[in-house]
């Protein structure tokens, strides 16, 4: 209701009209909404009343966001470069790989882009919830608890009008790659133009990134964040089981699984519905995997109930609990016969991480969903995998160790070097056959065939210790592996006991970057043209070819693609391009290579700070 006061009041709306500057032909209102007002568009209409009894009236749209500025919204968050990072900023980085070889993949949020919040407005008007009764979703609004579940579901299309449809297999040729989005804003406002039908295709980051987006959008603090080894556990035991056979082999025998990365987002927000104690980051995650109240959405489940399995609160920690703190019980079986059990507490959830406030790096955050045990060591160490008397181990073998370590983090085009170290601790000797088996798997799936394996008989003096240097050679696993990672497992067999003992790692190998240099970069203003040239060797033992795509959210108005013809082994390719930037700030220029016959992206970002003239 239209008033003339400017008095503030937190409660209700209020409005007015500045007298000394009502210009009658076009007039200026001010509107206050209430810190609980629910996020929407709004409509509203002015009547003017003259003395002569003549009526006239205008009417006018604005559209309410939550305000994490305000100290009074139940999304407040108190650090200025916190709102920047976690609201403001329209690229950053999603994190994969492994827990000791981390990838970082440049994406941009593009909640600025034409059509954005269009699209994230429409996404509440035609969620299941507004369909069923809009005036009570419309008030519900209010609460960042209700909107996030919302958007969790609406991001996938399980069970509505979703964003995304989720594709985990190798076929994708009735959609986009997974691997192929470079930022939220394609997907959006394609499903927008389609008359929201789901975009294909998504898998865990491309369903977290676009989510992040559209919490940004409506003013709710997100953020990305990568779980290493996570778990899925089917059956609500804690436990997932991984098979393999006698020669190594990893086995699809069980529904639990273990991923290698898994991507959701936290929001920030006030849980009213819990109390105080459990504000601050919210676990959400938009992948469907699980049905939460019979629908496939995942939280907010607060990041500290999860610390302290605090299992009864809402929503969902359960199954977040069991995805970072799930035990892996590694067996080997011959013929249907158990040969072994290895139990591990410590692999799942072995490093969460998000992006760093600030800074194009990844910051830690596992102590916030776990107790450490012990200070988390550096990801450039590698600890070596022991399958004996370790304290989160137990082996059936009696006195055998294997130590497996990689001797260095693996790189594309470079062999892949690894150690074999193993002691017998009997003194007695002893006849071990050994099995070195290799597959590749992607990092949400089991593994494929066996792609390279050893094989051989060694003897142990009593109480020896030997070391085994093997390598893989690029020409073995480059066709092979691609984007996916590699299963290495190392079985030994006590030939006059049939006991076996077993050691495996899941790696990644380091893909090669695009290089992006811009002329001038320090000079770079809205409105003018600028100048980058983009790099990139060949490192495979074989010529390659694909499709270089430049992008860059506020720095280009349309994605540019070129045909990378033949490069030989060790060329070098450069790529000039043009763009010209339409905002002030931090903007990404991000660029994709896509390689033809072989699975694997390679991407490099640079940031720039756009400067106003």
């Amino acid at each position: 209701m239209p008033v003339t006061s400017r008095r503030a009041s937190s409660s209700q709306w209020y409005a007015y009209v500045d007298p000394r500057f009502f210009n009658p032909q076009n007039p200026s209102i001010f509107i206050f909404s209430p810190a609980s007002a629910s996020v929407g568009s709004y409509r509203f209409q002015l009547f003017v009343f003259t003395q002569g009894g003549q009526r006239s009236h205008a009417f006018g749209k604005f559209t309410i966001l939550c305000n994490p500025w305000c100290s009074e919204d139940a999304v407040h968050i108190p650090f200025e470069d916190q709102r920047e990072e976690y609201v403001q900023s329209d690229s950053g980085l999603l994190f994969m790989g492994t827990a000791m070889n981390l990838v970082s993949r440049p994406w941009s949020f593009d909640q600025y882009e034409h059509g954005v919040l269009e699209a994230c407005l429409n996404l509440l008007q035609v969620s299941p919830q507004h369909k069923r009764n809009r005036r009570r979703d419309n008030l519900n609004r209010n609460d960042p608890v209700y909107i996030s579940r919302v958007v969790s579901a609406m991001i996938n299309c399980e069970d509505d009008r979703g964003v995304l449809k989720g594709n985990w297999s190798e076929e994708f040729g009735q959609g986009v790659h997974p691997s192929s989005w470079t930022g939220s804003g394609d997907i959006l406002k394609q499903w927008a133009r389609s008359g929201f039908r789901p975009v294909k295709y998504g898998q865990c980051w491309v369903f977290a990134a676009v989510m992040c987006t559209v919490m940004r959008v409506l003013g709710i603090p997100c953020r990305v964040v990568t779980n290493y080894n996570s778990a899925h556990d089917t059956n609500a035991n804690l436990v997932i089981e991984e098979y393999y056979s006698e020669t190594g082999k990893k086995l699809n025998l069980t529904r639990d699984s273990i991923w290698n990365f898994h991507v959701w987002v936290e929001c920030w927000m006030t849980r009213r519905d819990l109390g105080s104690g459990m504000d601050g980051w919210q676990v959400l995650d938009p992948t469907p995997q699980e049905r939460s109240k019979g629908v496939f959405c995942c939280g907010p489940s607060p990041v500290k109930a999860i610390k302290r399995k605090l299992v009864d609160l809402f929503y969902d920690v359960p199954f977040v609990y069991a995805e970072v703190n799930a035990d892996v019980h590694t067996i080997i079986v011959n013929q249907g016969q158990m040969l072994s059990v290895n139990k591990n507490t410590e692999r799942v959830g072995a490093h969460i991480c998000t992006k760093a406030v600030g800074l194009p790096r990844p910051q830690n955050i596992t102590g916030d969903y776990k107790f450490i045990k012990s200070p988390t060591s550096s990801l450039s160490s590698r600890s070596p995998i022991i399958s004996d008397d370790s304290p989160s181990r137990t082996v059936s073998s009696k006195g055998v160790v294997i130590f497996l370590t990689l001797d260095k983090p693996p790189v594309t085009g470079k062999p892949i070097l690894f150690t074999v170290k193993v002691m017998n601790k009997q003194n007695v000797s002893k006849m071990m056959k050994m099995h070195i088996n290799a597959q590749a798997k992607e990092y949400n799936h089991g593994p494929s065939d066996t792609f390279w394996e050893d094989h051989g008989v060694i003897q142990l003096a009593p109480t020896e210790a030997i070391m085994l240097q093997k390598q893989i050679l690029p020409t073995q696993y480059e066709d092979v592996v691609g984007d996916d990672l590699i299963n290495l497992t190392v079985v030994l067999e006590d030939m006059a006991s049939h006991e076996s003992v077993l050691a495996a790692e899941e790696f990644n190998i380091v893909s090669p970057q695009l290089t992006i240099q811009v002329a001038d970069e320090d000079s770079i203003v809205p409105h003018k043209e600028h100048t980058a040239t983009v790099a990139f060797i060949n490192p495979f033992s074989h010529p390659v070819s694909g499709l270089l795509t430049i992008a860059g959210s506020g720095l280009m108005h349309n994605k540019t693609q070129f045909r990378m013809l033949s490069l030989p082994s060790g060329g070098r390719m450069e790529q000039n391009i043009t763009f010209i930037p339409s905002m002030v700030g931090e903007k990404m220029l991000q660029a994709s290579l896509s390689v033809s016959d072989i699975n694997i992206s390679i991407r490099g970002f640079k940031m720039l700070s756009v400067k106003s003239i």
